[in-house]
This record gives structure tokens, sequence and C-alpha cells, in this order.
């Protein structure tokens, strides 16, 4: 198992913090991306893996934290302040949470008990596809449209699945655990594109309206709010521009 990737990049807090904005990502699905950080990081430095997958969970964490922390100011209307010092609380208390349970099971690996590493990676993997479940409450609000979700990233992300699924497959034998997270992150990510390529079918004549205005779709149904898709209506609901 190598995950987790790292789907928060730092371009796109960069990019949060340009648009001064979070709207779409969920504050929860970064919370629980950062927490699975900790049995993954125990997971990886437990059993002496290379620099780079000791490494990965601790900057997957680091920056869906920092990623958490942009919610509470930008979202929540936190004061910069507080929002930074419980990011680096939060922090913390994850280091201090590996650093025990690295210390506690170490020995118990080294005498060949190996339970204890198994759990770690399942409730690595639990937590880290719930992550995928609260984009989808976001959906709901907005008729099915993403925002707030680097499409560029999530396709990285997704071909990472695929990919090391494939090398799974390839093997002598089949890591039922990795397989299943693999899959199951697939899954998830598939229905976030789904959900976008319906909502973009969906509003296909609004948005040419709107490109004929010479405007975003943002600013057009600010302008025409009758225009707004809602999560009752059809496609046929719009009369063709065309």
């Amino acid at each position: 198992m190598d995950r987790p990737q790292v789907s928060i990049p730092p371009p796109r807090i960069w990019h949060n913090w340009r648009r001064k904005s979070t709207e779409g990502l969920p504050g929860s699905m970064l919370i629980l991306w950062s927490i699975c950080g900790v049995p993954f990081g125990v997971y990886a430095i437990v059993q002496n893996f290379n620099f780079a997958l000791k490494f990965q969970p601790q900057a997957f964490a680091s920056l869906t934290l920092i990623s958490w922390g942009q919610t509470l100011y930008y979202h929540n209307k936190w004061r910069v302040w507080t929002a930074t010092l419980a990011t680096i609380a939060l922090a913390a208390s994850f280091g201090l949470m590996e650093l025990i349970l690295i210390l506690t099971l170490r020995g118990p690996y080294s005498r060949g008990v190996e339970w204890p590493m198994m759990l770690m990676a399942i409730l690595a993997t639990i937590i880290q596809v719930a992550g995928l479940i609260p984009p989808f409450f976001e959906l709901a609000k907005r008729d099915g449209r993403v925002i707030g979700i680097d499409f560029w990233f999530l396709t990285i992300d997704y071909a990472g699945a695929f990919f090391s699924l494939m090398a799974l497959i390839a093997q002598q034998w089949f890591d039922v655990l990795g397989g299943s997270l693999y899959i199951s992150c697939m899954l998830l990510e598939t229905g976030i594109f789904a959900s976008q390529a319906i909502w973009l079918w969906r509003v296909r004549h609004v948005r040419a309206e709107a490109k004929k205005a010479g405007k975003t779709y943002d600013e057009y149904i600010a302008e025409n709010p009758s225009k707004k898709l809602f999560a009752s209506e059809s496609s046929e609901t719009f009369v063709d521009a065309q």
C-alpha cells in the first residue's frame, strides 16, 4: 500500500489564498484526510519503508491541515490567529499521537506481532475513503456542480489509483486491502466526475447564453437569477439559445 497520494497539493492551497475562498471544499473531508495521515505514517515508519513512503503521509497530513485552516478562516470566518492556532494545535496533537503509536507498536512488530500494523492500515484506509464522501453533500447543495475541487489533481489521483490497482492485479498475489482502497477511491472519484459532467449538460444552454453575453456562468446567473438551475428542474426547462 502506497496511499495516500497528495490530493491537496500546494497549488490548491495557493488557489484558495488567491481566491480568498474555500467554497465547495468540505472541511470535514480535509480533517478526515489529515487524520488518516497518522495511521498511514505509523504504518510506514514502524515497518521502516524508504524515506519517500515515510515522508508522504506527513506531507499529506500537513497540506490537508493547512487547507483545513483556510476553511476556518475563509468559510467559517474565524480570525486569522484563531484559525492558525487551531491548525497548529491539531497538527501538534496528531504528531504526538503518531509518535506515541510508533513507540508503542515498534516493539511488538519487531517481535513478529503484525496485527497492529494491519489495524493501522485498515483504519487509514477507512478514514481516507470516508473523506471522499463529504464532497457529495456539497454537490447536492449545488445541483451537482463541483466547486473547490481541482479536476487536474483529481485526475492525477484517479490515475494513480488505477495504475496501482493494475500493479496489484499483475503481481502473483492480490493485496485485498490495497485493492479495496483503490477501487473505493476510483468509484467515489468517478461519481464526482460524473456529477460535474451531468451538471454541465443540464446548464449547457445557460452557459451558451452566458458565453454570447461575454460573461462567466456565475456572472450571468447573478444578473439573471431566473436562469438558475434548481434540483427539481431538468435540462428541458431551458430554451435552446441557438
